[in-house]
């Protein structure tokens, strides 16, 4: 058999399918396509306002939360960060940049049974406090880390 029928027969089979589960119900768009509910947070300028559009009013320090990133980042641009939450029933798990234009970086959210765990990069214009905010259990836990950056990322 040809290897490029065998793909497109495989990739029509996975979209026929995807359509299947949606027609009835079984998997509704929200959960195929990121949710885009936290589009505003995104683009505000200031730490304060990031935390009231999240609806965080306060944050207890977590001793669960683990942020692993390096003291000094020689790119902005390309910042590794490893995150991981052993707080139960984690639902969210949001990064945040505070002197970047914008701080907020990123939201991960986790289904029950996931493990909430996640390496990514971010970007960072300078030096700045990392925060690590974890919702769980409907409640919010903090961790932060100093990072310096020696050739900034965003526009430097």
């Amino acid at each position: 058999m040809d290897s490029k029928r065998r793909t497109v027969l495989q990739g029509g089979a996975g979209a026929g399918l995807l359509a299947l589960l949606a027609g009835v119900g079984l998997l509704k768009p929200s959960e195929v396509f990121a949710a885009r509910a936290n589009d505003a947070a995104f683009k505000l300028e200031k730490l304060d306002e990031v935390l009231k559009a999240l609806g965080v009013t306060s944050a207890a320090e977590g001793g669960d939360i683990v942020l692993t990133a390096p003291d000094i980042a020689e790119n902005g641009a390309v910042v590794p960060v490893e995150l991981e939450s052993k707080l139960p029933n984690t639902e969210s798990v949001m990064v945040l940049i505070e002197k970047n234009p914008t701080p907020l970086a990123a939201i991960f959210h986790f289904h029950e049974g996931a493990l909430p765990r996640v390496k990514t990069r971010v970007k960072m214009g300078q030096s700045s406090d990392v925060y690590l905010l974890v919702k769980a259990d409907g409640k919010f836990y903090q961790v932060k880390k100093e990072i310096k950056v020696t050739l900034g990322g965003c526009g430097g």
